[in-house]
C-alpha cells in the first residue's frame, strides 16, 4: 500500500510529478497556474483527470467544454484530442490507463521506432 496527500505536495508549476507507474496505469500530479494550459493534445491511454484544488476547463475535439472544480473527475477515452486550461491556480491528478497504452512509443520495438522516425523525416523533407 502507498499513500500520497495530494493537497500537501509542494507547488511545482508546469513540473509534473509521477507518483506511480505500472502496467495498470500511471498517476501524475500537475500544477497549472491560472490562465495556463495543456494545449490541444492526445494520449494513447484513457485519461482520468481529477481536480484536487482550483478550477479548470477541459475541451474535447468536438468543442464540448466541461468546467471542473476540486472534487470533479473527467474521463477522456484513449486518443481523444483535448485541451486543459486552468481558470485559477489548479492542481490536477492525471491517471493514464493502461500504461503505456496501445501505440505508445514505449510499447514499440526498436525496429518500429526506427520506422516511425524514418517516416517522420520523410514528411519533414
Amino acid at each position: 500500500m502507498e499513500r500520497w496527500d495530494l493537497r500537501r505536495l509542494a507547488w511545482r508549476a508546469h513540473n509534473p510529478e509521477i507518483l506511480s507507474s505500472s502496467e495498470e496505469g500511471r498517476a501524475i500530479v500537475l500544477d497549472l497556474p491560472a490562465g495556463k494550459m495543456l494545449q490541444d493534445h492526445q494520449v494513447h491511454e484513457g485519461a482520468w483527470i481529477t481536480v484536487i484544488d482550483g478550477a479548470i476547463t477541459v475541451e474535447d475535439h468536438a468543442g464540448e467544454l466541461v468546467q471542473a472544480e476540486a472534487g470533479v473527475l473527467v474521463y477522456l477515452p484513449p486518443r481523444e484530442r483535448h485541451e486543459v486550461r486552468a481558470l485559477s491556480d489548479a492542481r490536477v491528478l492525471l491517471l493514464l490507463t493502461p500504461w503505456p497504452g496501445p501505440g505508445h512509443p514505449g510499447t514499440m520495438t526498436l525496429e518500429e521506432k526506427a520506422d516511425v522516425r524514418s517516416r517522420a523525416a520523410e514528411r519533414a523533407d
